[in-house]
């Protein structure tokens, strides 16, 4: 173990029973977060505990809301093989752990994450017992997965993604990372982009494969159920036989003032033209409302509108709420998917993609390249990189019926095309368990 590993260890250690006081201070001040601050501690009920003889036992760690959608269809692809697995889903964020209670119900036992602490870890490690431990994604805890190793238990990324702005974070600390990464039996990746970034950092070759996204495996959708939803979302927001809709999903600070812009050069092309945008922060809700209107627009909340009550009579709707944003992309004419204008990364561009919605995107696709690459290979998205090239786009496309229809298809024959990424992420955990 290199003398960074061995700094860390200490420094969290030190941390972490210096953090005991105040966190059983809050603990007994407030019965609510009593169980997550002992949780965080690695502590959790001896119910929780493994029985003799019980069958395999996976844990997932997905740290907040994205991870777990990742971990549903991973895991509907591991029961196919393996009926009465025993799975443990652990988040960081209190909305993941929500949307894991939801999603997994009586499936998994959902549980907190420790902190990356020595004690913390080992204890939950101790308690829950895993035969295999997962990371989704791009969760690295190097005290997390050499205790991991030191147990025994096999352990692998999953659905693992590494930004070009994360791994140069990594850099600074590669030492670390390396330490953490060579004790990691398996590294499953989205793209041979993230591949070859999780080798710089200082995985083994031979651990490393890339697998596709499985959030690929999340857009099955029945056409039914489609059409029932899209029928509510256009009787919520009046758009049946009026203007085309512009859906600007998970925009980041600095990107919605573009949007508004390139929405007034569509307003002239298409008055009754409808804007619904999702700011990936619910928090900025307010703020992306007041830009609304500071660049002269009419506004409002989605839960200030009711189908009945409190119709829709703005020309731009925030969403205010959480797990919204997928089905609105079933009433766009056109989907532009944020964090993309600014150096962010982007989002998630098969979301819409899957509806059969054309797609836009700003220059700055590093996350998605995958899917961008595919979207591009069969004419199903286009970069824009201003106002203007968004506002020209989108005038283009719904302008033109066929177009719009055809280059929708194209959109959703790239979705269906990367399917598949998660029976294959499950296979590397079916290979660790013992």
């Amino acid at each position: 173990m290199n003398h960074i590993t061995h700094v860390y260890r200490l420094l969290s250690t030190g941390l972490f029973f210096l953090s005991l006081p105040p966190i059983g201070m809050a603990a007994a001040l407030s019965t609510r977060h009593r169980s997550s601050l002992t949780q965080r501690m690695g502590r959790y009920p001896r119910r929780f505990g493994r029985r003799q003889g019980a069958s395999p036992r996976v844990w997932m760690h997905a740290a907040s809301v994205g991870e777990v959608r990742v971990a549903f269809p991973v895991a509907a692809a591991l029961r196919r093989h393996l009926p009465s697995l025993d799975l443990v889903i652990s988040t960081t964020s209190h909305h993941g752990q929500r949307l894991a209670r939801q999603r997994f119900a009586a499936e998994a036992l959902c549980v907190i994450a420790p902190v990356d602490a020595v004690v913390a870890v080992g204890a939950a490690l101790d308690r829950l017992r895993p035969d295999v431990m997962i990371w989704l994604e791009t969760e690295i805890w190097p005290n997390w997965i050499i205790e991991a190793h030191r147990r025994g238990i096999p352990s692998a990324m999953v659905n693992g993604r590494i930004s070009v702005r994360s791994v140069q974070r990594y850099r600074r600390i590669r030492p670390l990372m390396a330490e953490a990464l060579k004790r990691m039996d398996a590294l499953s990746m989205i793209h041979t982009a993230d591949a070859r970034r999780v080798l710089q950092m200082g995985a083994r070759p031979e651990r490393v494969t890339v697998n596709g996204n499985a959030k690929g495996d999340l857009l099955r959708r029945p056409s039914r159920e489609e059409a029932r939803k899209r029928s509510a979302l256009e009787r919520l927001y009046r758009t049946s036989g009026g203007g085309p809709v512009l859906v600007a999903g998970s925009t980041r600070s600095g990107e919605e003032a573009v949007v508004y812009e390139a929405f007034h050069r569509i307003r002239r092309a298409f008055p009754d033209a409808l804007l619904i945008v999702a700011p990936r922060h619910i928090r900025r809700a307010r703020q992306v409302a007041q830009l609304a209107v500071d660049a002269g627009l009419t506004c409002q909340f989605r839960t200030a509108i009711d189908a009945d009550a409190w119709p829709r009579t703005a020309a731009v709707v925030v969403l205010d709420t959480i797990g919204e944003l997928f089905d609105a992309y079933g009433i766009a004419t056109v989907a532009f998917c944020g964090g993309s204008l600014v150096e962010k990364g982007g989002q998630n561009l098969l979301e819409a993609a899957s509806w059969a919605k054309p797609v836009l995107y700003g220059p700055s696709t590093e996350d998605f390249q995958e899917a961008r690459e595919r979207l591009e290979a069969v004419g199903g998205g286009y970069r824009v990189d201003s106002s203007r090239t968004l506002a020209e786009r989108f005038i283009a496309l719904a302008s033109d019926p066929s177009a719009l229809a055809r280059i929708g298809g194209n959109a959703r024959k790239a979705v269906v095309e990367s399917r598949g990424a998660a029976e294959r992420h499950a296979a590397v955990i079916r290979s660790l368990l013992r």
